[in-house]
């Protein structure tokens, strides 16, 4: 069935609607006005690392053409705009001098002012992957010392901004940093720890339980992190297969939400790992938050391994997939499913849910003379804004929906072979032209307010 079937805009009024986008994927001007280096140029400039070969420059250039993107932003309707702040751009040898670049924080000024006067609510995040080279060089997040510079960093953005900005998200996808950045070695920083990469969880949400407080100092009346979940399906009945996927589940889902809304990780012994916990931590970390940000894209299927790792991802059968391929299955039901077991698991507990991220990538050329009908994206879409609307008729709050990503964008070890936006990006001239989807957007919002 046709995705835009199955919804109906009248059953999303009263939700906040978003895009997003992050800096390393779109402000290009990687040297420019004093910005320092990350990990992710590092990880960049390392032969091999990203698939094509290709790095964050120009693309979309967002940093000059910020402009563009308010404009495209205001044309959708959107209540907000979720991007993230550099902490190099602001703080260019964080780890060795904390002193700030102040054309670096005019540029987010400028930024922010932009989207007042559109009125759009801007809604930053303070960490989405760009680790500072300096602080890697000393742990990383592997280092608790990397949370109470982090801490200082926000305090610094919030400084300048926090008389325009009420709206914060902390630390996005801690997940992927820890397991795909310091356990695999997929993604920057490029470490393959295994399970001994999950101390970097901890710092990664200690940072967030140290920060919220500032922010809020700050007259912040948001300041959350970004979770990255999925179900997680067990290939099979057996035994070995459902042992395999409760292992997933422990440590994509659980590891990040039972601290976060309960106090406690899961029991972890069977990882060989404990926590680097100190007396207080817990508190910090599980201290309430106004609203849960949760990133959702697929399901995840698992069997059993003999490898390093005790599960074995899988295609998820009979499922459609987007440009990722095999292991990126489109199960909109599963995002249903997860946000109703989220309610039943955490009840009371859990505040109520944004959707900070969702979307997908799709082939897609580098050049276009016109409109790209990327209807594919639009069934994806709202078929998952539909299984939205199905969790909070069964009694899930949920608040915000945000789609990535408002630009195609350097797609991190992907480069530009994945294109996730609802505008097209020549990343040679940076040129934009709205998708399809994007008059899509612009129609279920102006259909969902009526």
């Amino acid at each position: 069935m046709d995705g835009r079937d199955q919804l109906d805009a009248r059953s999303l009024a009263g939700l906040r609607f978003s895009a997003a986008t992050a800096a390393f994927q779109i402000e290009g001007a990687r040297s420019l006005d004093g910005r320092g280096r990350s990990i992710w140029d590092d990880f960049v400039d390392t032969p091999g690392a990203v698939v094509d070969g290709s790095s964050a420059e120009p693309g979309p250039d967002s940093y000059h053409r910020f402009a563009e993107d308010v404009a495209l932003l205001s044309g959708l309707g959107v209540d907000r705009y979720r991007f993230s702040i550099s902490w190099t751009r602001v703080i260019p040898d964080a780890g060795n001098d904390e002193s700030a670049n102040e054309v670096g924080l005019d540029y987010y000024d400028r930024l922010v002012d932009a989207l007042l006067d559109a009125g759009i609510t801007p809604e930053p995040t303070l960490y989405h992957w760009d680790l500072p080279v300096a602080l890697e060089a000393s742990g990383g997040w592997l280092t608790r010392d990397t949370a109470h510079r982090f801490t200082e960093f926000a305090a610094t953005v919030s400084d300048r901004l926090g008389d325009r900005v009420r709206h914060w998200f902390t630390i996005n996808e801690p997940a992927s940093t820890s397991l795909q950045g310091y356990a695999l070695g997929e993604l920057a920083p490029g470490r393959s720890l295994l399970f001994d990469a999950l101390p970097t969880v901890h710092h990664q949400l200690l940072a967030h339980g140290l920060t919220a407080p500032v922010l809020r100092d700050n007259g912040a009346v948001q300041a959350a992190p970004t979770i990255n979940h999925s179900l997680i399906l067990p290939a099979s009945e057996s035994e070995d297969d459902q042992i395999a996927a409760s292992t997933l589940d422990a440590i994509m889902n659980r590891l990040f939400a039972d601290p976060l809304l309960t106090g406690t990780y899961p029991d972890l012994s069977r990882f060989g790992v404990e926590m680097p916990v100190v007396d207080g931590d817990m508190e910090l970390i599980s201290a309430p938050n106004e609203i849960y940000g949760l990133n959702y894209y697929n399901p995840i299927t698992v069997g059993a391994s003999t490898g390093p790792l005790p599960f074995e991802m899988i295609p998820t059968p009979g499922a459609a997939t987007t440009g990722f391929g095999p292991l990126w299955p489109i199960r909109p039901d599963t995002l249903r499913d997860f946000l109703t077991d989220m309610d039943r698991r955490y009840g009371s507990l859990l505040p109520p849910i944004v959707i900070a991220e969702n979307g997908a990538s799709f082939p897609e050329p580098d050049s276009v003379a016109g409109e790209i009908e990327d209807t594919a994206r639009i069934d994806y879409l709202a078929s998952h804004l539909a299984a939205v609307a199905e969790a909070g008729e069964a009694g899930v709050r949920i608040d915000g929906y945000t789609v990535w990503s408002l630009l195609d964008n350097f797609e991190w070890a992907e480069g530009w072979t994945q294109r996730f936006g609802l505008v097209h990006v020549d990343m040679a001239s940076g040129t934009r032209t709205p998708k399809a989807s994007y008059r899509w957007y612009r129609d279920l919002i102006a259909a969902a307010r009526r």
